[in-house]
């Protein structure tokens, strides 16, 4: 189940591509399982099919579907696995600015661990 919110200030392709990822997270979508295709998604939500297709190209780029023709997207993370060398580096990149910004802030390093706890358990939630 997908939940977009057109008011946030998160793009929806973002929020689409998030939500993909808690629900692998989650155990609602599992390794082989194969996501709807890009119209049958975007008239679900309602949204335009170039917002869908962006979100499956990033989740594709991140090596978390795989996009396969006359198959559809299909998920190939396997959270049993840990990341690769590369997805590692990505993840700090992108990881990295927040941390700074929090940083910047003021927050302490054990609040810092302490909300990325708190993430964990909301991404988590069932």
């Amino acid at each position: 189940m997908v939940i977009l919110d057109p008011e946030s200030n998160i793009p929806l392709y973002m929020q689409l591509r998030t939500q993909i990822i808690e629900s692998i997270v989650r155990g609602n979508l599992s390794k082989g399982d194969t996501l709807p295709s890009v119209r049958g998604l975007a008239g679900d939500l309602g949204i335009n099919m170039h917002t869908v297709n962006k979100s499956y190209h990033e989740l594709e780029a991140k090596g978390i579907i795989e996009i396969v023709p006359k198959k559809g997207a299909v998920i190939i993370a396997d959270t049993e696995k840990g990341p690769s060398k590369k997805q590692r580096e990505d993840i700090t990149e992108e990881l990295r600015p927040a941390v700074a910004e929090a940083l910047v802030h003021g927050m302490k390093e054990e609040d810092l661990h302490q909300l990325i706890s708190e993430i964990i358990l909301i991404v988590k939630e069932v």
